[in-house]
């Protein structure tokens, strides 16, 4: 298991759970931010054809806001394995414990680039989130969202400040926190 968007300033946090069968060929297969999106891609096709199981979780910014992102997190996580369509016995999670997870659980640091089904999930979690942040480009196109997927950069910070937060921004983030609410895009309210 591993979670994509803990640290942008909008979007949802995912969380994916892959059950990779034996015989799975790892080749390919490593910690999502160090393939190209075109690699991603590429391995996403091929993880989801080839697993045993693949369960998403998704919690999106106004739950990240009322319950914070650690909370948000786990909560993806859950969902992840309670989407996951065959039982298992044991989780392994990416970096920190998380507690409650209904299995023994294992964290493993870098587990994304140690072990091969941490990093299949670690695809599938940034691909997911990465396809709803072009979503999101599509709806508020003045944010930027298809190229920074929500991080703080330049761009995304300039448009923040001229246009204020929009819907998905999180509003208990810093900067986001910090500027006003109103949003100045019609519809945007």
């Amino acid at each position: 298991m591993d979670e994509a968007g803990r640290g942008p300033l909008a979007g949802p946090v995912v969380a994916a759970a892959v059950i990779l069968p034996e015989d799975f060929d790892p080749a390919g297969v490593d910690d999502s931010k160090k393939l190209t999106p075109a690699k991603r891609d590429i391995m996403f096709d091929r993880i989801t054809a080839e697993a045993l199981a693949v369960g998403v979780g998704i919690v999106d910014s106004d739950e990240i806001d009322k319950i914070n992102i650690l909370r948000a997190t786990h909560l993806a996580m859950k969902l992840a394995l309670e989407d996951l369509k065959m039982s298992y016995d044991y989780v392994l999670v990416d970096g920190l414990m998380v507690n409650g997870l209904g299995a023994p659980t294992l964290a493993i640091v870098k587990g994304d680039s140690k072990c091969v089904s941490i990093g299949a999930a670690s695809i599938i979690a940034k691909v997911t989130r990465d396809r709803i942040m072009v979503d999101m480009d599509r709806l508020y196109p003045a944010y930027g969202f298809a190229k920074h997927k929500g991080y703080a950069c330049k761009s995304h910070m300039e448009a923040i400040e001229t246009y204020g937060p929009c819907p998905c921004h999180r509003k208990s983030f810093s900067p986001i926190s910090e500027r006003t609410a109103n949003c100045l895009l019609p519809g945007l309210e």
